[in-house]
């Protein structure tokens, strides 16, 4: 049974930080690219960051460019997400998700990703 689990949203002031961590399992993760993609009030989903399977490859959306950093641990069938400099912008619900793109292909539609978390709330204040 596949499982994606993300952690750590929250509250947070603009400017600050904060880390989401997901924990896979029920499939190989090592050979999947994962995502955080995110879903803001009366917008649609988007890709965030991604990394492909080797962590060879990263996305990263121009919103968060230099500010997020995206990172997994195969060991551990964990991928992180890194969020510095965070602005009000960037409040949504958080998903992690994993692409059976056993590739360099970094694939940037939500319709191509396989498996999906239940989403973590981050808030930032302004």
């Amino acid at each position: 049974q596949v499982h994606v689990v993300e952690s750590g949203g929250g509250l947070v002031q603009a400017g600050g930080s904060l880390r989401l961590s997901c924990a896979a399992s029920g499939f190989r993760f090592s050979r999947y690219t994962m995502g955080w993609f995110r879903q803001a009030p009366g917008k649609e989903r988007e890709l965030v960051a991604a990394v492909t399977w080797n962590g060879a490859r990263t996305y990263y959306a121009d919103s968060v460019k230099g500010r997020f950093t995206i990172s997994r641990d195969n060991g551990k069938n964990t991928v992180d997400l890194q969020m510095n400099g965070l602005k009000f912008e960037d409040t949504a619900v958080y998903y992690c998700a994993a692409d059976e793109s056993y590739s360099e292909l970094l694939r940037i539609r939500s319709g191509d990703y396989d498996y999906w978390g239940q989403g973590t709330q981050v808030t930032v204040s302004s």
